[in-house]
């Protein structure tokens, strides 16, 4: 599970360097944990996802939706769950997977924060093993592309994905395989460090993830299996024109990243 440069077990930064908020021996447990979701037109799964985040990960937990008014009434759906840990924002004229997420960060409370798709293609039960790689990490990133991880979608996507985080890689380096994964824990101190652009729909995830490494804050994969959603239609799928601008904005926006002042 390499990230940033590093090997398991192996530490490529100062000695004395240690995760951001982590508690000092014999203090209390983890606090709470917030899950961020992004939603539009995900009203067969929002239900599952809610219950599958409350199963996996163990209270104090907050999930966060920020629902980009969608037709389907994804919105309604959430609030009807009348579960005081599930906040629901319904955005009216605001759109985009970057700012909802932006928005997600600003109404949670949690000392851990983090995001993943709602579509249930991100596994909730992998959850529980990124919060205890929290205790020596600052970043935990669900990854497709390290050892024991896949990407289980058609050729097409994966490809598209596998040229996309091979520019990444290539041009940002820092070890890191999956800079679009989507699906991350971190210390809410991250936050102080590293800002979130707020647009954009997977280039925002390389910039915050870079700008991480680049602060030297220890981020680390863990590997998962990305599949294809069983519900809903993806907002993903473009055609070949669509595509095409897609890419020549991914590979200009890691360019401008590369070569980006830091704060």
């Amino acid at each position: 599970m390499p990230g940033c440069g590093e090997n398991p077990g192996i530490s490529m930064l100062p000695d004395n360097h240690s995760p951001i908020g982590t508690p000092e021996p014999g203090t209390s447990s983890r606090g709470l944990v917030s899950i961020i979701l992004a939603t539009y037109n995900e009203s067969e799964n929002i239900g599952d996802m809610i219950s599958a985040i409350f199963t996996s990960v163990p209270d104090p937990v907050e999930i966060i939706i920020v629902d980009d008014n969608s037709p389907d009434q994804t919105w309604k759906i959430a609030a009807n769950t009348r579960d005081p840990r599930v906040k629901v924002i319904r955005r009216v004229k605001t759109r985009g997977l970057a700012s909802a997420i932006n928005r997600g960060i600003i109404e949670s409370q949690g000392n851990l924060i983090g995001w993943m798709d709602a579509d249930m293609c991100h596994p909730p039960t992998l959850l529980l093993s990124m919060l205890e790689l929290l205790k020596t990490h600052d970043v935990v990133i669900g990854s497709r592309y390290v050892r024991g991880g896949k990407d289980d979608r058609a050729p097409s996507r994966v490809l598209t994905s596998r040229l996309i985080n091979r520019m990444a890689s290539l041009v940002l380096g820092h070890g890191i395989l999956d800079y679009d994964s989507g699906f991350i824990l971190m210390h809410r101190d991250v936050l102080d460090a590293v800002s979130l652009t707020p647009s954009g729909y997977g280039a925002y995830f390389i910039e915050f993830i870079y700008a991480c490494c680049r602060k030297g804050l220890k981020v680390i994969e863990i590997p998962f299996t990305f599949t294809e959603r069983v519900k809903g239609v993806s907002k993903s799928n473009v055609n070949l024109f669509q595509f095409g601008i897609a890419g020549l904005g991914y590979i200009a926006r890691i360019l401008k990243t590369r070569f980006a002042r830091l704060d």
